[in-house]
C-alpha cells in the first residue's frame, strides 16, 4: 500500500488530497491560456525549446522568433515571453506560442494607447486589398491607402520596412482587427510646423522645401506644414518647357517667398530669384547690329525663339528669317536646338524683348544682284510663273524679276504678247531697276531693240505740221499714224475749228489728215494732234503775210486778194521767161 493510500487510511480529507495534488503539478493547470516566461534550452532547424518550469519543456516552430522581413534572433539561455496554448499535448510537451504571446502583448500595449489616443509605432510588409498590412510588434494592423500620406502617392516604396508613426483608428479584440492611420501623425506634425511657419513667413524669406507634386504649370513645395506655388515661370530664367524636365517629386530645392496672402494662406515661390537676373544691362550686352550664335529653343507660327544665353531669348520673326523664303513656316527654315547666327535688330529691356534678324546675318540677294547685274545690264532666265501682269523671270541670285506687261513688247499689246511665252521658257531680259528696299526687280524684254516709236519721231518737233493717215475713228476723236510710223490721237474738239465740223464720223479709214503736233508723250509712246490748232496756225500766218488795215475785210477777201496777187506775180515772172 501506498504512502499516500495509508494516509487516506489514516483518515485524511480531500482537501487535503486537492492541495497534494497541486504540489505534484505545481499551478500548471492554471497557466493555460497565460503568457509566462520561459529559458531556451535548446534550438535545431525547425524548433526552439523552452522551458516554463512545467513537467516537460514546450517547442515553438523557429519562425515565431523572427520579424517581418528579418532573419530570427534566438539563442540557448534567453528569456523569453510564451504564451501557454496547453500543458501537455499527447506526447507529454507543454505547447506553448511566441507569436500568441507578443500578439497578447502587443494588444495590451496597443489598447492601451489607443485608449491614451497616443502613437504607435509599426512598419508597412506588404500590401492588401484596399491598403496595406503593418507590423505592431506582434499585432498586424490594417493601414487603409487614404491613410498612408496627406497626399496620394504613386509609390510608397521608400515607407516599406521602415519604422514609422500611426495612430490606432479602430481596434476590436474579439475579431482582431486594427485599423491605423500615418496621416493622421502626419497631419497632427503638420499643423505644429504651419502654425510655427506661419508665425515667421514673410516675403523674401529664403526657405527649403521638399517637391511634392508636379503639374504642367508648376510644382508645389511642402515648406513644412505649409504647401506653396512654384509657378513654371519661376522656376529658372530659361525657358523651361514643363517643370519635370529640372524636377522630380521628393527633391529638396531652396526657394525663395515672392508673395504671400496671409488671410487665403496662399504662397507664391521663386528659385530663379535666387540667381541674377540675366536682363540686367541687356542693352550694353546685346547692341543692336551685332551678330551673336544661339541656339533654337522655341518655333511658332510667328517665327522661332532663340536662346542667346540661359535666361535671355530673343525673337526671329517670321519676316526676318530669309531673304526669298516668303509665307514659310518657320518650322521649314529652322529646327528645334540647331544653332544660328542671329543679329540684334531691336532691344526693350522694359519689356524683356529682343528682336532678331536671320537673314540680316547673309547676304542681302537684292543689293548682291544690283552689284553684278547693273542697270541697263541683259540677263537670262527661266519664266518661272506667268500672271495676269506679267512675267516672272528667275535670275543667278536665286531671285525673280517681273517683266511687266508693258515691257513684253514695243507694238503688240501686252495682254497678246504674254500669250506667246510659257512656264520654263529661257529668255532674255534688261535689267530696268532694282529696288532693294522693296525688294523688287524690273525687267524688261522689249528693251532688247530700240524703240520703234524714237525713231519714228526723230525728226518731229511739237508744233510742226504732219500729214496722217486715218486708222480707227471712234466717238473720242480719231486715231492716225503719222508717216514714219508713229501712232497719234486727234481728239474729237481738235477735229476742226468750227464746232460743226468736230464729227468724227466725217472722217474715213484711210483718208489723209494734215495735222499740228500739240505734244509728243514719249512714256506712253504716242503723239497728240490737232487739226484746229493748224488752221488756227495757218490764218496766223496768213494774216501776218497778207493782212490788210480795212477793218471790214475777211479772211476770204484777204485770201482772195492774196491769191489773185500770187497769180499775177507767177503770171509776169512766166511773161519775162
Amino acid at each position: 500500500m501506498s504512502e499516500s493510500t495509508a494516509t487516506l487510511d489514516r483518515g485524511a480529507s480531500l482537501d487535503d488530497f486537492a492541495a497534494m495534488l497541486d504540489e505534484t503539478l505545481g499551478s500548471s493547470g492554471r497557466l493555460e491560456g497565460t503568457v509566462v516566461r520561459g529559458t531556451v534550452v535548446g534550438l535545431d532547424s525547425e524548433d526552439v525549446i523552452v522551458d516554463v518550469g512545467l513537467k516537460s519543456e514546450g517547442r515553438v516552430p523557429l519562425r515565431e522568433f523572427s520579424v517581418q522581413g528579418q532573419a530570427p534572433e534566438v539563442n540557448i539561455g534567453d528569456s523569453v515571453d510564451v504564451y501557454v496554448e496547453r500543458f501537455e499535448n499527447k506526447s507529454g510537451e507543454a505547447v506553448l506560442s511566441r507569436d500568441k504571446a507578443r500578439r497578447e502583448e502587443s494588444w495590451n500595449r496597443l489598447e492601451r494607447a489607443f485608449n491614451d489616443v497616443g502613437k504607435v509605432e509599426g512598419f508597412i510588409f506588404g500590401r492588401v486589398k484596399g491598403g496595406f498590412a503593418v507590423d505592431l510588434g506582434g499585432a498586424v494592423a490594417f493601414l487603409p491607402g487614404s491613410q498612408v500620406d496627406i497626399r496620394p502617392l504613386k509609390d510608397i516604396g521608400h515607407l516599406l520596412n521602415k519604422t514609422e508613426p500611426f495612430q490606432i483608428l479602430k481596434m476590436d479584440r474579439r475579431r482582431g482587427n486594427i485599423v491605423v492611420s500615418r496621416r493622421a501623425v502626419l497631419e497632427e506634425s503638420r499643423a505644429e510646423q504651419r502654425n510655427e511657419l506661419l508665425a515667421n513667413l514673410a516675403e523674401g524669406q529664403i526657405l527649403d522645401g521638399v517637391v511634392k507634386n508636379i503639374t504642367d504649370y508648376g510644382a508645389f513645395v511642402d515648406l513644412g506644414g505649409l504647401d506653396g506655388l512654384l509657378h513654371v515661370t519661376d522656376i529658372s530664367w530659361r525657358r523651361i518647357n514643363h517643370p519635370a524636365d529640372v524636377l522630380q517629386v521628393g527633391q529638396t530645392v531652396k526657394v525663395q517667398v515672392i508673395r504671400f496672402n496671409r488671410e487665403t494662406q496662399r504662397i507664391s515661390l521663386g528659385m530663379k530669384q535666387l540667381e541674377a537676373d540675366p536682363w540686367e544691362g541687356i542693352e550694353l550686352k546685346y547692341p543692336v547690329g551685332a551678330k551673336y550664335s544661339g541656339r533654337v529653343t522655341n518655333i511658332t507660327d510667328y517665327g522661332a525663339f532663340v536662346e542667346l544665353e540661359p535666361g535671355v531669348e530673343g525673337l526671329v520673326h517670321v519676316s526676318e528669317m530669309s531673304w526669298t523664303k516668303k509665307n514659310v513656316h518657320p518650322g521649314k527654315i529652322v529646327s528645334t536646338s540647331q544653332e544660328v547666327e542671329v543679329m540684334v535688330l531691336e532691344v526693350d529691356p522694359d519689356k524683356r524683348r529682343i528682336s532678331l534678324g536671320l537673314k540680316q546675318t547673309m547676304g542681302n540677294p537684292w543689293e548682291t544682284f544690283l552689284e553684278t547685274h547693273p542697270l541697263g545690264s541683259v540677263l537670262e532666265g527661266e519664266v518661272r510663273n506667268i500672271t495676269e501682269f506679267g512675267l516672272f523671270i528667275g535670275t543667278d541670285a536665286d531671285i525673280d524679276g517681273m517683266v511687266h506687261l508693258s515691257d513684253i513688247d514695243w507694238a503688240e499689246q501686252g495682254e497678246e504678247a504674254i500669250k506667246r511665252f510659257n512656264k520654263g521658257d529661257m529668255v532674255k531680259a534688261v535689267v530696268l531697276d532694282v529696288d532693294v528696299e522693296k525688294e523688287r526687280i524690273s525687267l524688261g524684254i522689249k528693251q532688247l531693240a530700240d524703240d520703234p516709236f524714237k525713231e519714228a519721231v526723230s525728226g518731229i518737233q511739237k508744233g510742226e505740221r504732219v500729214t496722217c493717215t486715218v486708222k480707227e475713228v471712234n466717238s473720242g476723236g480719231v486715231e492716225v499714224e503719222v508717216d514714219g510710223g508713229a501712232t497719234g490721237f486727234i481728239r474729237k474738239a481738235e477735229l476742226s475749228r468750227d464746232r460743226d465740223e468736230q464729227r468724227p464720223e466725217r472722217f474715213a479709214v484711210g483718208e489723209k489728215v494734215d495735222a499740228r503736233v500739240i505734244n509728243i508723250d514719249a512714256l506712253n509712246r504716242r503723239l497728240t494732234l490737232s487739226v484746229k490748232a493748224l488752221e488756227i496756225a495757218d490764218e496766223k500766218q496768213a494774216m501776218a503775210e497778207y493782212g490788210s488795215t480795212d477793218s471790214g475785210a475777211s479772211l476770204g477777201d484777204i485770201l482772195g486778194a492774196a491769191l489773185r496777187q500770187k497769180a499775177a506775180a507767177d503770171s509776169t515772172d512766166r511773161s519775162d521767161d
